[in-house]
């Protein structure tokens, strides 16, 4: 792979970085599901849409109860995806193609198939085996009710986070019983995170995402949410930084970066963890949940600038991802922000708007300062999908009681061929999650050569971002409903949320648009515009 010049910016403030659910990329085998050989076939059409790395979300070992984030063993593959070998392959080849590599760390939880667990529960209580997690006896006459108070992190769920095993003794599980929380004030699991990191760094990956980065620590004490004083028992404990510079210096070590899954409304206590030991960057949930609405935006954009301006740290903008309603749809509702206990069955939406809208949120992510996340299937504008309840196999659903339609909707078998089964996903049989009526006219086959289409738009925009480079973002003067921005290389962004036309600023070039002018040369409704001064 190229190195950056010595005095470039280091390459992950401004990347493109393209998020693969493997389950769901493409099947290089028949078998239904998505694999490893599948990703390899299709770096070619990585390489073509310009992105700087690819982040894979967890392809190890896993007995699948929570899509992959239930690891059973960190350092293979699952072999539904293929083998290590395979991946240190795909690494190389997407290395060759500039291409780089980003892998999803869970250290919050493991599989209750993970060898350490397995051994915890066969030791008994007491042992040191359950010292790596949190065991506990229950509370009540004989023991009968959980150790304490604390509610599932699967929003909208009423399950308890412990389970009680026939010795009677309960463990934590802040997600499903099938994920164990780790005892992170344990000296071992410091260490083995730490080995694993290596493992990774050293077989080429450029990063690594750190999965429900805020969680990994909690109170010894493991007191009742009702009850605990400041600070939070399990979010955002202060022992995580001390983890976290533990980490870096294994980074710093490879050159590798993190990005960490960070929920906090706090801005100061977000930016902790981007300090120049810690976290080199963090998602941005600001803006991914944000409506449609041009103060709201502008709002969103200002604030996480701001955020990260005191650290130095690059923002992150994402407009979608593998938990998330896709973005087509979502901004096609009368409800177009985000929030995972307002999902439910049947919401209206209308595709045409949401793709008009769709189209311009890209141009507009992908002209502010700092790295962009693309969830696969949003270059092809793909909608969420409607899941047959007998099909649905995320526990969001179950754990909901059933008022959830779950994460499976964003997560359907990408359409590559629209002539060929299954819309070319590579299965010979049906795939682990069918494919919508009709999903073929989403296929990147038919886009490809589409001067119009959203797999186009995207092309473009990538090989065009260069223009707006890492540096500051300066407000234009704008008429309500109108975002308009220049970024120091003298380039210009427009976006038109109003519902009139908006002129155009001074500009000697039009770079790219969303959706054409109208016949006076304005910008239309829900358009956006890339400009050159």
């Amino acid at each position: 792979m190229a190195q950056s010049r010595p005095d470039a910016a280091p390459w992950w403030r401004s990347a493109v970085i393209y998020q693969v659910y493997v389950r769901s990329f493409a099947d290089g085998d028949g078998d239904g599901t998505g694999d490893l050989a599948g990703v390899r076939a299709r770096l070619p059409y990585l390489a073509e849409l310009g992105v700087d790395a690819l982040w894979f979300t967890p392809w190890y070992v896993s007995p699948l109860k929570d899509g992959g984030y239930d690891v059973a063993d960190y350092r293979a593959i699952d072999p539904a995806f293929g083998t290590l070998a395979e991946a240190e392959k795909l690494i190389a080849e997407a290395g060759e193609l500039g291409i780089r590599t980003i892998v999803d760390i869970v250290p919050n939880h493991v599989s209750d198939q993970h060898p350490w667990f397995r051994a915890a529960r066969e030791a008994g209580p007491g042992s040191p085996e359950r010292d790596l997690f949190h065991f506990r006896p229950g509370r009540g006459p004989d023991g009968a009710l959980p150790p304490n108070d604390w509610p599932s992190e699967f929003v909208g769920s009423t399950d308890p986070v412990w389970t009680r095993l026939p010795d009677g003794e309960w463990y934590l599980h802040l997600f499903t019983p099938e994920q164990p929380d780790l005892n992170w004030a344990h000296p071992a699991v410091r260490q083995e995170h730490e080995d694993i990191l290596r493992f990774w760094f050293e077989r080429g990956v450029a990063g690594v995402r750190i999965d429900s980065a805020a969680l990994l620590a909690k109170d010894p004490e493991l007191p009742d949410l009702a009850s605990a004083p400041d600070p939070h028992p399990y979010v955002d404990r202060d022992e995580l930084h001390d983890i976290y510079r533990s980490w870096r210096a294994v980074a710093d070590a490879y050159d590798g970066v993190f990005v960490g899954e960070v929920w906090l409304p706090d801005a100061e206590r977000f930016a902790r963890y981007l300090r120049p030991d810690e976290l080199h960057t963090a998602f941005n949930f600001s803006f991914l949940s944000c409506p449609w609405d041009a103060e709201r935006l502008r709002t969103s954009i200002d604030t996480t600038l701001a955020e990260h301006a005191p650290v130095g740290a690059p923002a992150t903008w994402v407009l979608c991802n593998h938990d998330v309603t896709r973005t087509v749809t979502r901004y096609g509702r009368a409800d177009t922000g985000f929030d995972f206990a307002t999902k439910a069955f049947g919401t209206p939406t209308d595709l045409a708007l949401g793709t008009r809208r769709a189209r311009a949120a890209a141009l507009l992510s992908l002209a502010l300062p700092g790295s962009v996340y693309l969830y696969q299937g949003e270059e092809l504008g793909l909608p969420e999908a409607d899941i047959p309840l007998d099909r649905i196999q995320d526990p969001m659903h179950a754990r909901s009681g059933g008022t959830d339609p779950g994460r499976d909707g964003c997560r359907v078998p990408l359409p590559w061929g629209a002539g060929e089964p299954y819309a070319g996903f590579g299965a010979q049989a049906e795939p682990w999650l069918p494919q919508p009526a009709g999903w073929a006219a989403y296929a990147a086959d038919r886009q490809a050569d589409d001067p119009g289409s959203m797999l186009t738009l995207y092309r473009r925009a990538i090989a065009l971002r260069p223009e707006f480079g890492d540096g500051p973002l300066t407000w234009l003067p704008s008429s309500d409903g109108v975002l308009a921005f220049a970024r120091a290389s003298g380039a210009l962004c427009v976006v038109n949320l109003s519902d009139t036309p908006a002129d155009l600023p001074a500009h000697t070039e039009l770079l790219l648009v969303s959706a054409p002018l109208d016949s006076d040369g304005r910008l239309p409704q829900d358009t956006a515009v890339w400009l050159r001064v």
